[in-house]
């Protein structure tokens, strides 16, 4: 069951970070805030190369007796073929389910015996292959990940209860109004046609076609050390973990084969708004989805998107959050969010609206977009720029946290410096920087307007907006046919 629940993510295109809560509005009268942390003093970051050249980065971090080690596979779920898209994340599952000489199970009993942690992943612009071990197992650790990146066996058993588990998931999904309304928001402003218009794991039509041919034909462009780097955090030495890594990883060769990197992902035409209402009978609540295509991470406005999301949705003090739950009630909480991918990935806002308020929480929806388009108060500006300040340094504080964050680094190509003057960066963002990105970037006139609902209770209120044309869908629509687990 855990994993049927897991796999619900990879249903979802866009997911939201958590975010701190807070057990009512922020008091605009008290004192200001403190002022920002210092930047942050981070070890540097040792960079090495095995003899076939593949990259190895280390960090020392000898606070605990821990070693993080993170193979970075620089093809993600962004590049599967057209017709196989979910390939990607079916592989990188498909890694643990048997390796060289060992069998699934044998592989979970080998590390848990080694008090160690051995997991694969794959997003839409990496896959990665995770270790997080005691320092004085590495040793005995390191054949088994080497044995998972490498030798795969594929077995058509676990091939099969893969792809199990990912239709079952899809017929959960189904039935969630949330997952309906992500989907669909992807589906009609990218297409069923573009990768980011479907979900990660695929459609029930992909994941039910997929073979060993095609795990192994993904496994064998993708994995190889010329297109994989290797990420090492913790309480160890660059002069003894190089020799460790040499003997596991330094004469993998890979097939030779040129990577899959599908990136020309031509981006939709914005047209006028346009509101979608998935009909979901006696649904209590209306998933709501609004945006349309955002930014890729490379955008120079990287800082002040940044701070202009933070005030409009990007924090439980948020203008969406104090209007649409601690204001009008109408939510437990309401966000926005821009997913910057190698290609532009959507921006969107969400709640989860009362049934009966939903044609109300669509009016302070846009109102609250179009007001983010106007100067933003200093004070206000202050007190986002301070609460992402504040909270940065969280993500550095274990040995995983700093892999990930170096994982970003490697994948997006960000620059040295880049984690030691994000703070600096982050506050030098003015009113009329975070104003100019607001208005560049946020458009609600031309939104894609996507709510899973109850469409007897909630058409109504919604066409006497005059918001846009409304188009009524399925969930067949947005999923294709329903899967049929009797095969």
């Amino acid at each position: 069951m855990r994993n049927v629940r897991a796999l619900l993510a990879l249903l979802l295109v866009v997911t939201f970070a958590p975010v701190a809560v807070r057990t009512q509005a922020p008091d605009r009268s008290q004192p200001p805030q403190p002022g920002p942390p210092p930047a942050l003093k981070l070890p540097a970051i040792q960079k090495r190369t095995l003899t076939n050249g593949m990259p190895v980065w280390i960090v020392e971090h000898h606070q605990v007796p821990i070693v993080q080690v993170n193979l970075v596979v620089l093809s993600g779920t962004g590049d599967d073929p057209p017709g196989k898209f979910g390939i990607a994340s079916l592989t990188a599952s498909m890694l643990t389910e048997g390796a060289a000489s060992r069998s699934a199970l044998q592989i979970a009993d080998a590390i848990d015996f080694l008090g160690a942690d051995l997991s694969t992943s794959s997003t839409s612009d990496a896959s990665t292959v995770r270790l997080n071990v005691p320092v004085v197992r590495i040793g005995e650790a390191l054949p088994l990940m080497a044995d998972v990146v490498q030798r795969p066996t594929f077995p058509e058993s676990e091939l099969a209860r893969q792809k199990i588990q990912r239709l079952t998931s899809i017929i959960q999904a189904r039935n969630d109004p949330a997952s309906i309304s992500q989907l669909a928001f992807a589906r009609v402003v990218y297409g069923d046609t573009h990768r980011y218009g479907t979900a990660l794991a695929g459609s029930a039509q992909t994941i039910e076609g997929f073979t060993v041919a095609d795990v192994r034909a993904f496994y064998e462009a993708a994995y190889q050390p010329g297109n994989a780097a290797i990420i090492v955090v913790g309480d160890i030495t660059a002069a003894r973990v190089l020799p460790l890594l040499e003997t596991r990883f330094g004469k993998w060769a890979g097939q030779g084969r040129p990577a899959p990197h599908n990136r020309s992902l031509t981006e939709p035409a914005r047209q006028p708004r346009q509101i979608y209402i998935v009909d979901k009978p006696g649904a209590p609540q209306s998933q709501v989805r609004m945006g349309w295509v955002g930014v890729a991470r490379s955008t120079p406005d990287y800082f002040p998107i940044t701070v202009m999301n933070t005030v409009l949705g990007g924090s439980f003090s948020s203008r969406l959050n104090l209007n649409l739950r601690e204001k009008h009630g109408y939510t437990y909480g309401a966000n926005s969010q821009f997913d910057m991918r190698l290609g532009a990935g959507p921006f969107l806002a969400a709640a989860g609206i009362q049934t009966d308020k939903t044609a109300d929480a669509l009016k302070e929806f846009f109102a609250e977009l179009e007001g983010i388009k106007q100067t933003v108060p200093a004070d206000e500006l202050t007190r986002a720029k301070h609460y992402i300040s504040l909270r940065y340094p969280l993500g550095f504080e274990t040995t995983g946290d700093i892999a990930a964050r170096l994982e970003q680094a490697l994948v997006y190509h960000l620059p040295d410096d880049f984690f030691a003057t994000y703070i600096q960066r982050i506050e030098s963002v003015t009113a009329a920087d975070v104003q100019r990105v607001a208005q560049k970037y946020i458009d609600p006139e031309h939104f894609a307007v996507v709510i899973a609902g109850d469409r007897a209770a909630i058409e109504p209120g919604i066409r006497a907006l005059n918001a846009g044309p409304i188009k009524i869908l399925t969930v067949d629509d947005v999923f294709g046919p329903a899967p049929n687990l009797s095969k």
